[in-house]
């Protein structure tokens, strides 16, 4: 009761006050405190980036409401944001490091959510055999991880060795859609070692699992980390501006090959045991994304 009691004064009555003291004193405002005070990258970008704009934004006095409506802006309107904040807050142009840092910030946030809708699109985009492009990456995938050996038909249970179900993987793209395809090949492409040395390890005659399949149920786990917003951190500490579909796949590589050594250290008794083990991996990663300072990410 106390606790609640304390939160409404402090949030009502308290705050204001000692808002203003700060400000005497300091001469700055919050906003402006807040940008120079804290660590470029996650801590400052998430320090104005969890205020959304909220069902009564539009009863906010206006010198509120444009930091409220700050973090929805687009890509475009960053810049004019900028200069409204600063306008509405009387923070001098001089002062270019707010400036600077306010803008990062905000095209950090924007770029996010652009970053989203492109991660969406693609997994919207289903698997389609009579595409060319389509068909091209999943002939790419086969001989980034299949040098030596030739595929014999398009049709073919060779499929299997990579870790698809069955003699056409295109139904195994199903839930990723063409995301899960694309991550697979970057992860082949970018990382060509790592990646056979992953496959030849999902074929342990004990601790197996099945290669392709596992990793598009990873694209799966990135993308829904990306929804949910637990990205944001790893994204802001990894990028100085717009995060961009790279830095997406990026993350899906780290998941990979965390996600192989992880299997062989647990030693599941059997890949019936799957679901369990990969939910095991995912509340690890999603505790580690907690970290205000965290980077997750595998180097060339």
């Amino acid at each position: 009761m106390w606790a609640h009691v304390w939160r409404f004064l402090y949030s009502n009555y308290f705050r204001f006050w000692l808002k203003w003291i700060l400000r005497l004193l300091t001469g700055k405002c919050e906003l402006q405190r807040v940008l120079g005070g804290a660590e470029a990258g996650a801590r400052r970008t998430l320090s104005i980036g969890n205020g959304g704009a909220g069902a009564g934004a539009a009863r906010l006095p206006p010198k509120r409401r444009v930091l409220r409506n700050a973090v929805h802006v687009e890509e475009a309107e960053v810049e004019n944001c900028v200069r409204d904040i600063m306008k509405e807050k009387k923070i001098e142009q001089k002062d270019t490091g707010f400036k600077t840092n306010l803008h990062i910030s905000l095209l950090q946030i924007s770029g996010y959510k652009k970053l989203y809708l492109n991660v969406e699109n693609l997994r919207k985009v289903p698997y389609d055999s009579e595409n060319g492009e389509h068909e091209e990456q999943l002939i790419e995938l086969w001989n980034l991880l299949m040098p030596h050996e030739n595929l014999k038909a398009r049709i073919s249970k060779q499929w299997c060795d990579i870790g698809f179900q069955g003699d056409d993987p295109k139904t195994d793209f199903r839930g990723m859609g063409l995301l899960g395809l694309v991550n697979l090949v970057y992860f082949s492409k970018h990382y060509t070692n790592e990646a056979r040395q992953i496959l030849s390890r999902s074929n342990h005659p004990k601790l197996g699992y099945s290669y392709a399949i596992v990793g598009i149920n990873l694209t799966e786990m990135a993308y829904s980390l990306l929804k949910n917003g637990a990205l944001k951190a790893h994204l802001y500490n990894m990028v100085s501006g717009l995060p961009q579909m790279e830095h997406f796949h990026q993350f899906y590589c780290y998941l990979v090959y965390e996600f192989d050594k992880f299997w062989f250290e647990e030693k599941p008794e059997s890949i019936m045991h799957f679901n369990q083990y990969r939910e095991k991996f995912h509340e690890k990663i999603k505790g580690l994304l907690l970290d205000c300072n965290v980077v997750l990410t595998l180097q060339d």
